[in-house]
């Protein structure tokens, strides 16, 4: 039994270690984290500690530093310098930000400095029910001949729910009567389509009007429901309905087909005669304001036309329920569904997001050294929406692939000189598969800042100077002079003189030298007869952290005037 025990701490402890070096690796080069949060919270609830699932204490989140990046928009989330918490910024609609999208998620991208490191962050808003179901009417009334069939179906308007998934609208219920009974179509999607079917048949002279009620209700606990009334006035005699010739009508259309451009016919035919018989067509209750904007219908010939803007990255697919009704009193419909679907062209350009982390590079910087963040996306789908990005050739850049789907980072390649080239300009183009293809550019400039990385530069090395005897003290006698081939304050020299604090007597204690010009004065005349030459060095150095500098020796030599 001690043997066992022994034997699965044993084995504890090795799964920990693999786990943790698993995590250190996958750290270092990118993580990607997933929050959740209701829509309507109160601003400042927090979402996640981003710091804390980085392995992150606060002291290293202050050297480093933590921002989100959300491309032009501001984001509902901001966080935390001190801690690195998550948390909500404002008011977040889930119906605003995603429609009725079923997964609603926002992503972020979180960068750390010293290193770069970026890290992408999802925060998925969870729908709550604060939408009740609406129908587009309160009263819907229809004609039914009493010679209506048990069987006979009639659509009915379908309620709208803003909430989506289980939140939107569930089921519909009837009230109890003798007549009609309820039938549900789900064409998925949040799409039920309430129908009611005749079960027993009608008699007019006994009832000229039922009056129901139909309650839509969502999937909220407790559910919300609307309600809307429904009258049934009983009419008589018509007693064909119109046929359509198909069963079903399917069609392909380029998505920006011309408005006017035929799309499809249907056609139906009744067998009464007179007004009974004459056929008409019109799009169904259920077809939306925005399906009847894009398409319209002749109510005579029942073809239908493009009458606006067909855009595949809005809608791929159109199922339109068509219907057919005779001209009686007591009107006969049948109804069938056109399905139009959306065949995609190249009709968008890739779009290129630039993302620069630094005003400038420093010329020591690291071949691999992260410049930038690049996304390119492109609305098209398949090979229209397939996007490959590159820069020229001619410059020490790479654009290196991220882990994410069009994601790239721009990274030094060699290493920089600014003393050669103070300024890049890096041209992106970004460009899809589409046939004819179409591409976009975006030009960066990249700045590269300078390092002390050159020590100054005598003009000669040694220096030799002549100088005749009985000077005037304080009087310049010979001078230096120096370059630096940084820029800025790397550049700036100062001089001075190297001095032996130990000996006496010594040449250096009778000169000086300007640390700005670089001009030596002696302190004292020179006697040609008690000196003759002598020699001292002077130090140039810059005004760089940390400072480089450079020694040059000096010879000078008295020369004598007759003056004994």
């Amino acid at each position: 039994m001690e043997q066992r025990r022994h034997e699965t701490r044993r084995a504890r402890k090795k799964w920990t270690t693999i786990a943790m070096l698993l995590l250190a690796f996958w750290s270092s080069v990118s993580a990607q984290f997933r929050y959740s949060v209701r829509e309507e919270v109160p601003e400042g609830t927090v979402v996640g500690n981003i710091a804390k699932d980085l392995g992150l204490d606060k002291t290293t989140l202050k050297e480093r530093g933590i921002r989100i990046v959300y491309g032009s928009t501001e984001p509902p989330f901001i966080v935390r310098q001190d801690d690195g918490v998550l948390y909500v910024k404002g008011k977040i609609d889930r119906e605003e930000i995603c429609e009725r999208r079923k997964v609603c998620t926002i992503d972020l991208k979180t960068v750390l400095q010293n290193p770069l490191e970026i890290h992408h962050v999802v925060v998925e808003i969870l729908d709550v029910n604060d939408h009740s179901p609406v129908f587009p009417q309160k009263e819907n009334t229809l004609e039914v001949s009493e010679s209506a069939l048990p069987g006979a179906k009639f659509q009915l308007q379908a309620a709208r729910d803003a909430d989506s998934g289980l939140l939107s609208v569930q089921q519909y219920r009837l009230s109890q009567n003798g007549h009609f009974r309820l039938d549900v179509k789900d064409r998925g999607e949040d799409r039920k389509t309430p129908s009611l079917v005749l079960e027993k048949p009608l008699d007019r002279e006994s009832v000229k009007s039922h009056v129901l009620l139909l309650t839509a209700l969502d999937g909220g606990k407790p559910p919300r429901s609307g309600n809307m009334t429904i009258i049934v006035n009983v009419s008589d005699v018509n007693d064909n309905p119109p046929v359509f010739s198909q069963e079903s009508y399917t069609v392909s259309l380029k998505e920006n087909s011309p408005v006017g451009t035929t799309v499809i016919q249907v056609n139906a035919s009744d067998l009464d005669e007179g007004p009974n018989g004459e056929v008409e067509y019109s799009f169904g209750n259920d077809v939306d304001a925005r399906t009847r904007e894009s398409f319209s219908l002749n109510p005579l010939t029942g073809v239908i036309v493009v009458a606006g803007a067909i855009d595949f990255e809005e809608n791929s697919r159109y199922e339109i329920d068509v219907q057919a009704s005779d001209k009686s009193t007591a009107t006969l419909n049948t109804e069938k569904s056109v399905i139009i679907n959306i065949v995609d062209i190249n009709d968008n350009e890739p779009e290129i997001e630039v993302t620069s982390f630094s005003h400038a590079l420093p010329e020591d910087s690291k071949p691999g050294t992260t410049v930038a963040l690049i996304s390119v996306k492109d609305a098209d789908s398949g090979l229209n929406g397939k996007v490959t990005c590159y820069i020229n050739h001619d410059l020490p850049f790479l654009l290196t692939p991220s882990l994410q789907n069009n994601m790239y980072s721009l990274v030094t390649k060699t290493v920089l000189d600014q003393e050669q080239k103070s300024q890049y300009n890096v041209l992106i183009i970004a460009k899809d598969a589409g046939e004819p293809s179409l591409h976009s550019e975006k030009n960066i400039k990249v700045d590269v800042s300078d390092v002390n990385d050159n020590v100054p530069e005598f003009s000669q090395n040694p220096y030799t100077f002549y100088v005749y005897e009985n000077n005037a003290p304080g009087e310049k006698i010979v001078y230096v002079t120096a370059r630096d081939k940084d820029n800025g304050s790397n550049a700036i020299i100062l001089y001075q003189i190297l001095r032996n604090t130990e000996a006496t007597n010594m040449p250096t204690s009778f000169i000086n030298v300007n640390s700005e010009t670089g001009d030596i004065v002696a302190l004292k005349s020179f006697d040609f007869e008690t000196l003759k030459t002598f020699q001292f060095q002077v130090v140039a150095s810059d005004s760089g952290s940390p400072s480089l500098s450079s020694n040059v020796t000096v010879n000078v030599f008295i020369l004598d005037q007759n003056d004994n």
